[in-house]
């Protein structure tokens, strides 16, 4: 097993030094979900929530966050990032599905702008319908794909 990249010989957290690293296309693509009552998302579809169209205004805060990823996560790199991606749909009859997929020409990878993004969307979600719905929680937010770097390709579901 690797082992931790964030701490120096001592145990103390460090920003690992890319510089030496390759530059090449990074991508990652990370989903979740907000599992919620089956009245909520039929709301959210007929687009009678209070505070506007939920999904839209989600997507828009997933993006804005990947962006900021490295103002949030103390030892994240700050990245020129290319392309993300949000989408947000109902699953069933009681979630909303999200995906988020960025993507950078540079020297770390982009997991955790996509984690991020999924992560936001979904709290964007959650506080756009809680005066509805307490009860809703968020789920199974993972990386499900990366490329790009030495490490490869990684895919899961």
């Amino acid at each position: 097993m690797a082992e931790f990249s964030h701490f120096d010989d001592a145990g103390r957290a460090i920003m690992v030094d890319v510089g030496a690293k390759a530059e090449t296309i990074r991508e990652a693509t990370a989903r979740g979900r907000v599992a919620m009552h089956p009245e909520t998302l039929a709301m959210i579809r007929s687009g009678g929530a209070k505070k506007g169209d939920v999904l839209g205004v989600a997507r828009l805060a997933g993006i804005m966050a990947a962006k900021r990823t490295a103002e949030l996560i103390p030892l994240c790199h700050p990245l020129p990032l290319t392309s993300v991606t949000v989408d947000l749909a109902p699953e069933g009859e009681d979630a909303v599905a999200i995906s988020a997929t960025v993507r950078t020409a540079g020297r770390t990878g982009v997991e955790m702008e996509a984690l991020t993004a999924v992560s936001v969307a979904a709290l964007t979600v959650y506080d756009m319908c809680k005066a509805v719905d307490r009860g809703m929680h968020l789920e199974a937010i993972r990386v499900v794909a990366k490329s790009g770097g030495k490490s490869g390709t990684f895919r899961q579901e």
